[in-house]
């Protein structure tokens, strides 16, 4: 696909990957339009990026249905979905963790994704080329790893999810991709209170690159799958 004057929408894209995806695609010539629930550091990416802000939480199946609409007013359509917002669960067995957290978790990283690319395929649909959903999924949604439970759940989800959307609009323009990537160097874990050595983790920019591989292929070539690891 040909990225420029293409339209995508990208969650989480206030900071960490999402940022670096928005930064990694605006080089392409698409036109971005970036949601996250901070105002502030929208305002910077669109900065440094010339895209449009919209603020929103995922969380929200109201604010996601309005925003889609919004951004499908402002940009007279859209053409790609990447589904990047996610939340950490710090590691520890599933009767500590309280229950605000496991339903944060699972809102955030699972029904987010689910309902945003419910509210945005009608609109891919109606394009006449190439469309795209790209899910930025995580290595724990191919692998079970101790500790992460509510995490684990969520990313199994998306997988299952995802291979689904792809047998449902096979033969359709609606391309589905997903990136089980490694965990990336940004502050998600911290946020959830997870501190730990983080230099060995992929770099979010790497990461971006990876995600504009993927996009950018010829009109005859597509790469349902991609595993990063560091």
């Amino acid at each position: 696909m040909v990225l420029r004057d293409k339209v995508v929408v990208i969650t989480g894209a206030s900071e960490g990957a999402g940022r670096a995806i928005a930064e990694r695609l605006a080089k392409e010539g698409a036109k971005l339009a970036l949601i996250a629930r901070s105002q502030d550091k929208l305002a910077e990416v669109v900065q440094s990026v010339a895209g449009q802000a919209f603020v929103c939480d995922v969380r929200d199946k109201a604010q996601l249905r309005q925003t889609v609409e919004s951004i499908a007013k402002a940009f007279g359509g859209i053409d790609v979905l990447v589904n990047n917002a996610g939340i950490w669960q710090k590691p520890g067995p599933l009767d500590g963790l309280d229950d605000q957290t496991v339903d944060d978790v699972l809102a955030t990283n699972l029904t987010g994704t689910i309902y945003m690319t419910k509210y945005v395929l009608p609109f891919l649909r109606q394009r006449p080329t190439e469309t795209a959903i790209l899910q930025i999924v995580s290595k724990s949604g191919i692998t079970a790893q101790e500790g992460q439970s509510i995490y684990t759940a969520s990313k199994w989800g998306v997988r299952g999810f995802t291979d689904v959307l792809r047998a449902d609009l096979k033969g359709t323009t609606v391309r589905i991709g997903a990136v089980y990537q490694s965990g990336t160097n940004t502050d998600m874990f911290k946020k959830a209170g997870d501190n730990f050595d983080q230099t060995k983790l992929t770099e979010p920019a790497d990461l971006a690159d990876a995600v504009a591989y993927m996009l950018t292929r010829p009109p005859k070539m597509w790469i349902p799958e991609l595993q990063v690891v560091y």
